[in-house]
């Protein structure tokens, strides 16, 4: 008589296990390490992950839902390859969702979240003096994320997070020179005063012309680089 197992099935675990999968395969495509346009193997990635192609096959069609791989035929799953015009529209829906976030946390700020942004500027302005661009870089990131769940709205901080993820398929162009980081952070304390002061339409413009500059940048970046630097892209945000 064969003898079953003492653990119970949990569905919970499949879902985990799906989630971790697609977390990693998702940190390599926003790092680089899988490149735009690359093929991604339900086989190559099942063995490099040490899990069987199941929860890969699931992982894919997340990855797909969020905007990060496409499905095409006779090729395959493949990473996203984002074109000049899907990338400036990218930067103007971003704008609105930002400015929309930097309102609404003017209307309903706190003293503890002023605290933590003015923190954030303190540690932004330490990586400038520092010239460290790279930290700069991760702490900006996490600058606009912090604003997005301060403003208590989920449904736009999922949306605003899925525009992010996919504009992380860009190069990280508009932030390499210290004279856009200045820029940027200066930006970044003109949003956090209309917050402190509770100035809902000037937090609003302030975030979404933040945006608008970044998309700037990034154009000049193009324009700087040359007709070879606007085929498919892969450049970061401001």
């Amino acid at each position: 008589m064969a003898v079953l197992a003492e653990a119970r099935f949990d569905a919970r675990n499949i879902q985990t296990l799906t989630g971790a999968v697609q977390q990693e395969i998702e940190r390599r495509i926003l790092t680089g390490e899988i490149g735009a346009g690359a093929r991604l193997s339900e086989v190559a990635l099942a063995a490099s992950l040490g899990v069987s192609r199941g929860p890969i096959r699931e992982a894919l069609r997340g990855l797909a839902q969020g905007g990060l791989v496409d499905s095409i035929a006779n090729r395959g799953v493949v990473v996203r390859q984002i074109g000049l015009d899907e990338a400036l529209g990218l930067y103007d829906l971003r704008a609105v969702l930002f400015g929309f976030a930097c309102e609404t946390l003017a209307r309903r700020r706190t003293e503890a979240q002023l605290a933590a942004l003015e923190q954030a500027l303190g540690e932004m302005a330490g990586a400038l003096a520092a010239g460290e661009k790279e930290r700069y870089y991760q702490l900006n990131i996490a600058f606009h994320a912090e604003i997005l769940a301060l403003s208590g709205n989920r449904r736009a901080r999922a949306t605003y997070e899925s525009v992010v993820k996919e504009m992380h398929l860009f190069r990280r162009r508009g932030l390499s020179r210290v004279g856009n980081i200045e820029a940027s952070l200066a930006e970044h304390r003109t949003i956090v005063e209309a917050i402190r002061a509770g100035d809902a339409e000037g937090a609003f413009r302030a975030g979404r012309t933040h945006v608008r500059h970044g998309r700037e940048r990034f154009v000049a970046s193009l324009e700087q680089e040359g007709p070879e630097g606007t085929g498919d892209l892969d450049t970061t945000n401001q």
